[in-house]
């Protein structure tokens, strides 16, 4: 046994002369044991190697169980120190989006702070409120990351999507490395990496009518992002039915659009001015229409910032009116919309002695 105990002090040795890393110095003495625990469970007992390396292989057998718990041990330990370390590298109340700001929020809201609009109350407002993103695609990215950055308290975000290598060329949330990755774990890691004083809500699944209420109900804002009819129509209904203004986006190719809809304050819904999804092949999809690059950071950058102003009261939000931005001939236009009496999702939303006009919008 002693012989043993030698030539792996000369391998360490050796090791240590050469420069070779601790680590592989103890991988040269694992493979030093397994080859004497082979020799004593294969060579007959008196044999000459069996014979100068112990006789028996119990007591080999017994230093490796002790190594192997040493090693355990020390990987929990491990572990344990690097989630301690990680829970106090957030600060305290970056789980918990209320209370008074620390001197770090301060500091990074100060451009906020200072503009008149907003001031301190508003940022105020901004931590304590609750905002759910529909989509993290290409307008939930830009959406998402400046809500964060605000420093929105609360954001909720739903999507079952995955990331693609075809996605990355617009949805600047997602990175190349985090390719087949659901696209809310995504999303939720890049927004505590920006900004670790809000707290991020990813659901990973399809928004349907049995969970959609529930969700909503626990959000003061609404921001769809979404590019499939039913799902719009869906997120309108739900905002109607619990009088949550929502803010929807759309893109096709180089122009999108973006209007706040919010019946309980005087405004249209969705359904007031698309009464009917449009039939197959007349609305394709970015997939099969294609969009510019930068087209959802526009758009999804004015989506946030009207909830912004929405949450703070500043400026005059977009509620009864739809912002149209051409790209390719770098042109905006705002066009009025108007209620409906006779729609079937928010005829009975707006406030009383409302006068509805049922005339489709402009």
């Amino acid at each position: 046994m002693a012989l043993v105990l030698v030539m792996a002090g000369v391998l360490w040795g050796i090791g240590a002369f050469m420069g070779t890393p601790r680590r592989m110095r103890w991988i040269m003495i694992a493979f030093l044991w397994v080859g004497v625990v082979v020799i004593h469970l294969t060579l007959p007992d008196n044999a000459p190697l069996r014979l100068s390396t112990g006789g028996s292989a119990a007591p080999w057998l017994l230093l490796g169980g002790f190594a192997a718990l040493v090693l355990a041990y020390r990987a929990v330990l491990s572990r344990l120190r690097a989630r301690a370390d990680d829970t106090a590298a957030v600060p305290q109340d970056a789980a918990a989006p209320t209370g008074p700001f620390s001197a770090t929020e301060l500091d990074r809201y100060a451009r906020h702070i200072v503009l008149r609009e907003l001031g301190g109350t508003g940022q105020r407002r901004l931590k304590e409120a609750r905002v759910l993103v529909i989509g993290a695609g290409g307008l939930g990215s830009p959406v998402l990351l400046y809500l964060a950055a605000a420093g929105v308290g609360t954001i909720g975000v739903i999507d079952d999507d995955s990331v693609d290598n075809s996605n990355l060329q617009r949805q600047v949330i997602h990175t190349d490395d985090r390719i087949g990755m659901p696209k809310v774990f995504s999303a939720e890691a890049a927004m505590r990496a920006q900004n670790p004083f809000v707290t991020v809500r990813p659901y990973n699944r399809r928004l349907t009518p049995d969970v959609a209420a529930d969700l909503f109900a626990d959000y003061d804002l609404i921001l769809d992002g979404t590019d499939d009819s039913a799902t719009r129509y869906l997120v309108n209904a739900t905002a109607v039915a619990l009088g949550k203004p929502l803010i929807s986006g759309a893109l096709s190719q180089w122009e999108g659009q973006i209007a706040l809809f919010d019946p309980a304050r005087g405004g249209p819904c969705y359904q007031c001015v698309f009464p009917q999804a449009a039939a197959p092949g007349l609305a394709p999809s970015c997939a099969e229409a294609g969009v510019i690059g930068p087209l959802p950071g526009v758009i999804g950058s004015m989506m946030a910032l009207e909830a912004i102003k929405l949450i703070t009261g500043a400026g005059q939000d977009l509620r009864g009116r739809m912002l149209i931005h051409d790209a390719l001939y770098a042109e905006h236009r705002t066009i009025r919309l108007q209620s409906r009496k006779d729609c079937p999702v928010c005829a009975a939303s707006h406030p009383v002695g409302e006068t509805q006009d049922d005339k489709p919008a402009a």
